[in-house]
């Protein structure tokens, strides 16, 4: 798969354009994990391609899947180098802690008019580490934010836990619920702690074109069909310019991606691969995949709309 590469202190952020064998002119930033070039990312090129959309990847470039005061500048940057080949719209699409960000980049670039979130928060999250320190697979930020704009920290919602206890808590969670990775106790206990104030939260009103918020009742992670209500309910009281769709389904776990990009690579055994990474997956497969099913088919319709 041909590919075009950016490097931050070169480019002002740290990506890989991959240009769609047929014509098209609309870039999407994708955002899945800590890779600008893996398997992952290669699965959502590769479906994205088939939805008519170039694609830009990015990531942090810690190197370790590691986001404190990423700047959201990096995306307008970005965009920069979109519409330098050929593109004439732009969208983002993340996942997880990257659902986060695409929905905060969005906030700050009109220019960013499909917004893709998969299983987000409606909040900015304090960052976090990956670099083993004292063992720890992940550890709390020191009191950073995830992101950042023009050299200011953006206001978070603090773990509950800091280093090493943070680590030793997620890996407890983990166990219990018999999972591959679980923060939802963690997560509910830091807003009980520290209640989420206005400028922690993502100004959704500000995102233009098309938002699409898409979770799971069961995710392990964090409660992010809560969030995802909240986002709605924010957008009801509050003028905005965007068109909302709300995707949330009771099955589904923290993985709510299309099941037509998980076919591309693994075809017969992308079922059976999800069921080792959380316990509802294992428990309501069927319904699982009937919600990746039609996550697809939405996805798909709305991508098409938009171009």
């Amino acid at each position: 798969m041909k590919r075009e590469y950016f490097d931050t202190k070169e480019d002002g952020f740290y990506g890989a354009y991959y240009k769609n064998p047929r014509t098209c002119n609309k870039g999407v930033i994708l955002m899945l994990g800590d890779k600008i070039d893996d398997l992952m990312v290669k699965i959502g090129v590769k479906w994205l391609h088939q939805n008519g959309c170039n694609v830009l990847a990015m990531a942090s470039d810690t190197k370790d899947y590691a986001y404190h005061d990423y700047p959201i500048e990096s995306f307008e940057k970005a965009i920069n180098v979109l519409k330098s080949r050929g593109n004439v719209k732009f969208g983002m699409i993340g996942a997880s802690t990257t659902a986060m960000i695409s929905l905060a980049a969005a906030s700050y670039i009109p220019e960013i008019t499909l917004t893709i979130a998969l299983s987000p928060s409606d909040f900015i999250m304090e960052g976090f580490y990956r670099d083993g320190l004292d063992g720890a697979r992940e550890r709390s930020g020191d009191r950073e934010s995830t992101l950042s704009y023009r050299g200011k920290s953006l206001p978070f919602l603090p773990y509950a836990y800091r280093h090493p206890e943070y680590w030793q808590k997620l890996s407890d969670e983990a166990k219990r619920r018999g999972d591959m990775a679980a923060a939802r106790d963690m997560f509910d206990l830091s807003e009980q702690l520290c209640p989420l104030t206005e400028d922690m939260k993502i100004k959704v009103e500000k995102i233009k074109g098309t938002l699409v918020l898409v979770g799971a009742q069961d995710d392990s992670l964090w409660d992010t069909c809560r969030y995802i209500d909240r986002m709605t309910e924010r957008l009801k009281a509050t003028p905005h310019q965007c068109r909302v769709a709300k995707l949330t389904y009771q099955y589904g776990s923290h993985f709510v991606f299309p099941q037509s990009m998980l076919e591309i690579v693994l075809p017969f055994g992308s079922t059976l691969l999800l069921k080792l990474a959380f316990t509802t997956l294992k428990k309501h497969p069927e319904e699982c995949k009937q919600t990746r099913i039609d996550i697809d088919r939405r996805l798909s319709r709305i991508i098409k709309e938009w171009q």
